[in-house]
């Protein structure tokens, strides 16, 4: 499908991978099929309306976990203690949240990044160039606005499936 990808995963064995932009169902499947074609194990949150009947068995089976945005549910710490349990933990996260526009990213997984003193991997994926993968990775520091400009600097020039439903890296604080 002249596709090109790259693959540079931080040499830790737990780490937090953003994927964006994330303006369509597409780039789902192509981080999934580039993530199972290196046999990288990882976990990834999903809407829990996905995970009804058949296919929410699959999906779960698949490295998902249902999240309910409607209620707190403290993902941050859940996410975090897994990585405290665990050897090895890869958590995959569209920071968007959605495939339409935002004005926010999601931040939880900076929180828990820092929380556990892990690396932030950027995955991408640029319909302009027909590239995915992972490019670079880096610990959040103590200065968010810095973290929030090295986002800008990576992803702005990246361009998704529909570039008018991409929302730049920017937290709510």
């Amino acid at each position: 499908m002249g596709w090109k990808y790259e693959l540079k995963f931080p040499k830790e064995k737990k780490f937090v991978i953003i994927a964006a932009p994330h303006t369509s169902n597409w780039d789902f499947l192509f981080f999934i099929l580039l993530l199972w074609a290196t046999k990288v194990k990882f976990v990834w949150p999903g809407k829990h309306t996905i995970f009804r009947g058949p296919t929410g068995f699959i999906l779960k089976k698949m490295g998902g976990i249902p999240i309910n945005r409607t209620i707190k549910n403290n993902l941050v710490n859940t996410i975090a203690e897994k990585f405290s349990n665990n050897e090895e933990y890869i958590f995959l996260v569209a920071p968007e949240g959605t495939r339409s526009k935002t004005v926010y990213w999601k931040a939880g997984f900076y929180y828990i990044a820092k929380k556990v003193n892990v690396p932030i991997a950027l995955g991408y994926i640029d319909y302009r160039t027909k590239t995915l993968g992972f490019n670079k990775s880096f610990y959040p520091s103590e200065k968010l606005e810095d973290d929030i400009q090295l986002l800008k600097a990576f992803y702005n020039s990246k361009k998704g499936l529909y570039p008018e439903k991409y929302g730049e890296p920017k937290f709510k604080v």
